[in-house]
């Protein structure tokens, strides 16, 4: 296979001062042919990253390189401590930023360029992104994503392989999950649309809503509420939970399966199942017994809230 790289080289860099709104933009691309199913590799400091997809077998980089800059001549001097990788790889093709740490720049000027990716794939491909200060977008994909963020959003469309995707202060969206879904964050908001495979959704400041899922599900948050819908027969024991919020719950009126919930700061509401009770009852802060017969365990855990088992 014939690799091809565009490497922007590290050198010295002599500090200039300039406004902190000034910014200049350029811009570098570059496309290679690519086998359908091959993995795309990003790394951006403070940048945002978003994926397209075609029906074509070509990957097409776009690095947008936005310069903190007073003039053309300074931001040549910054350039040259950025290292701009965009290479054809065995199997696939990767594209990083990395900047030159340097101590005479304080927090929150750096680094001083910020390189922004927006990538065509293959609609069969397969994305590892990484970024430490922006957001991450990727449209519909027949494949894998693994996405991490350490300050923003991460945004994801129709997804047919695995996903994980974490951020440490943003929220998560995904629209359709095909298989195993892990998503995370520490300080936002989680949404679901419709998750075909096991679902594992953790947030330590926000909601968690997931609109669909016919597989088994985990979802907690530390500070908001969780809400819930399973579609059909409950496959495999499932848990949400809550430490500062509501649970609510939809299920099919012919899941069977063992009901387990408890709160601490409101009551469980549970009308319309088929239940052996084996403790409390509903409208107490305890509901446990058997749902039509009995199965995987579903465990409802709420320390400041109601929690609501509908039925459909």
């Amino acid at each position: 296979m014939k690799y091809h790289a565009l490497i922007i080289a590290a050198g010295l860099l002599a500090l200039v001062p300039f406004s902190a709104d000034a910014a200049i933009v350029r811009t570098v691309e570059k496309s290679f042919t690519v086998t359908p199913g091959g993995v795309l590799k990003v790394e951006t400091q403070g940048g945002d990253v978003r994926i397209l997809t075609s029906g074509d077998a070509i990957v097409k980089v776009i690095a947008k390189e936005k310069i903190r800059a007073g003039s053309e001549s300074d931001a040549d001097l910054i350039l040259q401590k950025l290292t701009l990788t965009i290479e054809q790889e065995e199997g696939g093709v990767s594209a990083i930023s990395k900047y030159e740490k340097d101590s005479n720049f304080h927090f929150g000027s750096w680094p001083p360029v910020q390189v922004d990716f927006t990538i065509t794939v293959p609609r069969n491909y397969n994305v590892e992104l990484k970024t430490s200060g922006g957001d991450v977008a990727v449209a519909d994909l027949n494949g894998t994503v693994n996405a991490r963020t350490s300050g923003g959003n991460i945004s994801l469309a129709k997804i047919t392989g695995e996903v994980v995707a974490h951020t440490s202060g943003g929220n998560v969206s995904l629209t359709e999950g095909g298989a195993a879904v892990k998503l995370g964050t520490s300080g936002g908001d989680i949404r679901l649309g419709h998750a075909v495979g096991p679902a594992n959704l953790n947030t330590s400041g926000g909601n968690v809503e997931i609109k669909a899922v016919e597989n088994t599900i985990d979802a907690s948050t530390s500070g908001g509420n969780v809400t819930a819908a399973i579609v059909g027969g409950i496959k495999g024991d499932c848990r949400l939970s809550t430490s500062g919020g509501r649970v609510r719950v939809a299920v099919d009126k012919t899941a069977a399966f063992h009901l387990d919930a408890s709160t601490s700061g409101g009551d469980v509401e549970a009308g319309g199942l088929t239940i052996t009770v084996e403790r409390g009852a509903s409208g107490k802060s305890r509901f446990a017994g058997k749902v039509n017969g009995g199965g995987p365990e579903l465990k409802l855990r709420s320390s400041g809230g109601d929690i609501d088992i509908d039925v459909k």
